[in-house]
């Protein structure tokens, strides 16, 4: 956090970047970070690379394999909102709870070009707005919910009580 690249939108891929050896050097180099760093997905700013690429995990691929989108554009398709703790490997240690639509509609690109038209839910859709924030330079910090951000030890340790507390669950 603090790096200017994560707080400014990524540029676009262009059509002619598509399935070059840049852009698989890129992936690459991305699928190796969030492999090192146990992180659920990655966006090029995070690696500082401003262009809108992503690397998640949906929970739906084999394992070590993950999706990539290039250029996503996500669309919310419910008021119902899922609250979840977020942590971010560009703020380490940290952890809030995030309310984000329980539903959105992915368009996006694959690395080879083809069209991603799909929809996600629950936890699926989570992983995705955070990693796509990153595109338009928002942390999930920009929307944690106020009173509830801890140490990612005191999490472990005591779980997400703030949220417990704020929804008068103690």
């Amino acid at each position: 956090m603090g790096n200017p690249i994560l707080r400014r939108p990524a540029d676009p891929v262009d059509a002619t970047a598509l399935n070059t050896p840049e852009l698989r050097r890129l992936i690459r180099d991305m699928h190796e970070t969030v492999i090192d760093a146990d992180g659920a997905g990655l966006a090029a700013p995070q690696v500082h690379v401003s262009l809108q690429v992503v690397l998640l995990s949906l929970g739906e691929e084999p394992d070590g394999q993950f999706t990539v989108w290039i250029n996503p554009r996500l669309t919310p398709m419910t008021d119902e909102h899922l609250i979840t703790y977020e942590g971010c490997l560009s703020v380490p240690g940290l952890r809030g709870a995030v309310a984000r639509p329980a539903k959105v509609h992915v368009h996006a690109l694959t690395p080879d070009g083809e069209v991603v038209d799909r929809v996600l839910e629950d936890f699926p859709a989570v992983v995705a707005q955070h990693e796509c924030d990153h595109l338009d330079g928002i942390l999930y910090l920009d929307r944690v919910e106020p009173g509830t951000l801890m140490f990612l030890d005191e999490y472990r340790k005591f779980g997400p009580w703030p949220l417990k507390a704020l929804q008068g669950e103690e």
